[in-house]
């Protein structure tokens, strides 16, 4: 997992769950319960042993109740942003190779992220865990084939470059590049309620 923002400074995704989970007066086992991911596992996450894949991260966020971006520390800020691309905040995973680059600012308080997703041949994202009620998605593939699959049902939906798709994300989620090249796609996660 790479962790990126300011052109090279490593962000502690460990220390902001730990801190995170004692701000919400959590123990590591209650953490486990309501994330899925076993003690011992968040235990190294929290002192930056293990790196998580994004599926992992994405349900510690979840039981916290916090958006990814909050957890690789990405805090609100004045109204008017630049973010220049070296200056993108990139979690890469470096077991599937998927990258996560955020776009846009996380404001905890406006809940929209803009991201762009990037998934090498033949990988997947794993499956993300079901999102509050409320939250949606909406994406658009710049570049290449992606397989999103929903729902325990797996309700498959095939997307090319061009296509988009818009879901209600308190179901299990999958994307998966079925072509023989990157697959580009562009994601907006809305949590306003």
């Amino acid at each position: 997992m790479e962790l990126i923002w300011d052109g090279g400074y490593t962000v502690g995704f460990g220390n902001n769950v730990k801190q995170a989970r004692k701000g919400k007066g959590l123990t590591l086992q209650e953490l486990s319960e309501l994330s899925g991911v076993s003690r011992s596992m968040l235990s190294q996450i929290e002192r930056e042993e293990k790196n998580p894949t994004i599926q992992i991260a994405c349900q510690i966020a979840e039981a916290l109740h916090l958006t990814l971006s909050q957890l690789l520390g990405e805090q609100d800020r004045q109204e008017v942003i630049l973010i220049k691309k070296e200056q993108r905040l990139v979690y890469k995973d470096e077991k599937s190779g998927f990258e996560r680059h955020l776009l846009s600012p996380s404001f905890p308080s406006k809940g929209v992220e803009f991201i762009l997703n990037i998934v090498p041949p033949g990988k997947e994202s794993g499956v993300f865990p079901p999102h509050t009620s409320g939250v949606k998605e909406y994406m658009t593939v710049a570049q290449g084939k992606l397989r999103v699959v929903l729902g325990e049902g797996n309700v498959v939906h095939e997307l090319q470059a061009g296509d988009s798709l818009y879901f209600e994300a308190n179901l299990q989620h999958q994307f998966i590049n079925i072509g023989d090249q990157e697959c580009h796609y562009y994601l907006v996660i809305d949590s306003r309620a």
